[in-house]
């Protein structure tokens, strides 16, 4: 079992940053495989990022690309999402995600192929 705890998120103007953290607990968390997701009101949960069990490799959903960063601090079982430039459109709560199955080597961008998931932190970009 792995525990996710998302925090960080707020009402932040557009344009402007912060940072999500995912704090998790319950076992090895460089074993798992992290993504980062978004779900809008009466919308589908959607890709933001991933990043891999060592940190080494990340991915991004194309709305995203240059302005978010995931990273990882496997010494504090954390993995973070930089926001900058935050738009209207990246309203939205954000999920942490934990894919900890041992034959994983690319983080998957769909929802259903992770295992557990934080609770979501809310990020309002206000105009």
């Amino acid at each position: 079992q792995v525990q996710l705890v998302e925090s960080g998120g707020g009402l932040v103007q557009a344009g402007g940053s912060l940072r999500l953290s995912c704090a998790a607990s319950g076992r090895t968390f460089s074993s798992c495989a992290m993504g980062w997701f978004r779900q809008a009101p009466a919308k589908e949960r959607e890709f933001v990022a991933a990043i891999t069990g060592r940190g080494g490799n990340t991915y991004y959903a194309d709305s995203v690309k240059g302005r978010f960063t995931i990273s990882r601090d496997n010494a504090k079982n954390t993995v973070y999402l930089q926001i900058d430039s935050l738009k209207s459109e990246d309203t939205a709560v954000y999920y942490c995600a934990a894919d900890c199955r041992p034959w994983t080597v690319v983080p998957p961008v769909t929802a259903r192929e992770y295992d557990y998931w934080g609770q979501g932190t809310q990020v309002t970009a206000s105009s």
